[in-house]
């Protein structure tokens, strides 16, 4: 088998912008791999996701529970294991992931009593990784951002068009759950945290692209 390394991380934390330039560093070192991104929403097997992140199973994230939307994901995964990276990482290629089974452990779980959150990570990753067959990962790392930064660099991806922002993104509340969770399954289950924010003449902004990937490759020494 070979090896799948997850960049995880709220909206704005720069899971894309990291895993591709993971990717590329990699690459340029001769190692055999693959970036894949989740949802897949070229594929058809996101429609359900699509769906969903419209509003069209309610206008608030809460209206879909937390099992039913971690199918919609799941499936997704699922088929593009099936049909596209499976036999690449059966070889023992190397996958760079932005986003995976972690994504629904975090957002899921912001559907959850905290109460809740170890009996419902238990099912997750008996139904992702067991039931679906499903790789494990071999490490994931966590982007953290402060909520004001993130909030700010959420607002500018769509240049102040809220409209634009599908039904989690516009929900305050619920992204603040998200956060909690994303904190708690980071310290429960052993992700490798990496600070994406810095403080300067007391204004919190993100750290340069260049340092966040510096980190993340010194993170990742003792596996790759």
């Amino acid at each position: 088998m070979g090896k799948l390394i997850i960049l995880e991380g709220l909206d704005g934390s720069g899971k894309g912008t990291q895993a591709a330039l993971l990717a590329d560093a990699l690459a340029a070192q001769g190692r055999k791999l693959r970036k894949i991104t989740f949802p897949n929403y070229a594929s058809d097997s996101s429609a359900l996701v699509k769906m969903y992140l419209a509003g069209q199973f309610g206008q608030r994230p809460d209206d879909v529970n937390g099992y039913a939307a971690s199918a919609f994901y799941a499936v997704d995964r699922y088929a593009g294991y099936k049909s596209d990276w499976g036999a690449f990482y059966e070889a023992g290629g190397l996958l760079i992931a932005d986003r995976y089974t972690t994504s629904n452990a975090v957002h899921q779980c912001a559907k959850c009593q905290r109460a809740q959150w170890d009996d419902f990570l238990r099912w997750l990753f008996d139904f992702e990784y067991q039931k679906l067959g499903l790789p494990a990962p071999d490490a994931v790392l966590y982007l953290a951002v402060d909520p004001e930064v993130s909030q700010r660099l959420m607002s500018g991806r769509y240049h102040g068009d809220e409209s634009k922002k599908d039904i989690q993104e516009r929900d305050t509340e619920y992204l603040a759950r998200a956060r909690a969770a994303a904190e708690y399954c980071a310290a429960a289950l052993g992700w490798r945290r990496v600070e994406c924010t810095a403080e300067q003449n007391g204004k919190k902004s993100m750290r340069s692209q260049q340092d966040i990937h510096l980190e993340i490759l010194a993170q990742l020494a003792d596996i790759l």
